[in-house]
């Protein structure tokens, strides 16, 4: 009963405050993947912040090679800088605001935006498979395609030409990245 009357106090209308839509009740309670935008060159630190507080989040990285004046690296590097993904209630998103390096959550209007489920879950289900993955400029309505075989079978994205054969693009429209990964000979299928 307490739950139920906390979550309908937050649609009753205060003295010049808005009423909040069913979604939007459901968005504060009901966890979600958002954004949390970060400080440069801090994604790692906020991503153990975060742990230590018991906050679910996701840092997607990638392995590249540095080369410096005496030996080459291999480095973990963020494929989306300046972002790690948080998955929490509304009502919790002061444990992420809190933590040291997030500067906020990506939103519009001054409301955090939860990252659409589909988008999110074909960058990590990319990442899960193993692949080489790469950060790649933002594209957007290009023609897309889905793979209809093959490793990457059934991602969605854009294919670009590179010297030695195709790359699919994976955007995130919320947050303006992409993500590219080699294609190798897969059966594609163009999306209306």
């Amino acid at each position: 009963m307490l739950n139920v009357s906390r979550a309908t106090s937050l649609a009753m209308p205060a003295s010049g405050a808005e009423i909040l839509s069913a979604d939007e009740v459901q968005a504060f309670v009901q966890p979600q993947w958002y954004a949390a935008y970060t400080r440069a060159n801090h994604e790692k630190h906020v991503a153990d912040q975060l742990a230590g507080r018991g906050v679910e989040s996701y840092l997607p990285q990638y392995e590249s090679v540095r080369k410096w004046k005496d030996r080459k690296v291999q480095l973990r590097m963020p494929l989306f800088p300046g972002y790690v993904f948080v998955r929490l209630a509304l009502q919790n998103r002061l444990k992420v605001l809190q933590v040291p390096g997030v500067a906020y959550i990506v939103g519009f209007a001054g409301r955090p935006t939860a990252v659409p489920e589909e988008e999110f879950a074909r960058i990590r289900g990319l990442l899960q498979k193993g692949l080489r993955a790469e950060p790649h400029r933002y594209l957007e309505a290009e023609r897309r395609v889905r793979v209809r075989s093959g490793p990457l079978e059934g991602m969605e994205g854009i294919v670009v030409r590179r010297k030695n054969g195709n790359r699919l693009v994976i955007s995130l429209e919320l947050i303006q990245r992409a993500v590219a990964v080699d294609l190798d000979g897969a059966d594609l299928e163009a999306l209306a």
